[in-house]
């Protein structure tokens, strides 16, 4: 398998994804710079965590519009799997490749912590090696995660199979207590509708090694390798 990481000003996490990526392949990824439009084929591409163009605008909307955008959404349309973490998954959001917004948290305030997400399929290339229903434990650090989307868009996402994650309580219970940032129907992660493209707020990145204080990151790295090698 070959990946790509795309590397943007105000990315804080990009070479933590090179690093989980290197354990589960086994080689390199690509390290893609924002201006570069044009980079070598890959069956992976990753938009990492951090706060692209400082965040200034919004969350993700200077970094859609940047050259090497044009190329991750048109391969994206032919099927490239693609992988957006929370400053990523704005990205996703602000390009359309996968639906709804993000928001401020609902109380104002950035959150940095570790939270429990259920995995609602394992029925993708991101959650293969996940079991479905299981809660894993994944941190989280944003200010803009409250997830939104108009009920009949919800309702599509809930009838296709394509909210990815759900934050849960240690049981696997969904509750307002164990939602961080007001996300709408504590939705911590999304699919496009061939669940080649996901985005997600949590940082599997983070939780991918012992020393990190956990594994239950890696499985999606492993997953990935596996599928798509």
């Amino acid at each position: 398998m070959k990946a790509a990481v795309i590397v943007f000003p105000g990315s804080n996490c990009d070479r933590d994804v090179q690093v989980a990526l290197r354990q589960s392949m086994g080689s390199e990824p690509l390290m893609v710079w924002h201006k570069d439009s044009d980079f070598d084929k890959v069956d992976l591409i990753v938009l990492p965590g951090g706060f692209s163009y400082g965040d200034y605008l919004r969350c993700g909307a200077m970094a859609a519009n940047s050259p090497v955008m044009k190329e991750v959404v048109a391969r994206a349309q032919k099927g490239v799997a693609v992988l957006g973490i929370c400053n990523g998954f704005q990205m996703l959001t602000e390009t359309g490749l996968v639906p709804g917004v993000l928001m401020r948290n609902a109380d104002l305030r950035f959150v940095c912590r570790d939270v429990t997400i259920k995995v609602e399929t394992s029925q993708s290339l991101f959650t293969a090696k996940y079991e479905q229903g299981e809660a894993i434990r994944i941190p989280v650090a944003h200010h803009d995660g409250n997830y939104y989307a108009d009920d009949d868009t919800l309702s599509a996402l809930e009838d296709r199979g394509q909210i990815a994650f759900r934050y849960c309580d240690q049981e696997g219970k969904l509750s307002e207590a164990a939602n961080p940032n007001g996300s709408q129907r504590n939705i911590a992660g999304v699919y496009n509708e061939t669940k080649t493209v996901l985005g997600l707020m949590p940082h599997p990145e983070r939780l991918a090694d012992p020393k990190l204080g956990g594994t239950d990151g890696r499985a999606l790295f492993d997953g990935l390798v596996e599928a798509l090698s």
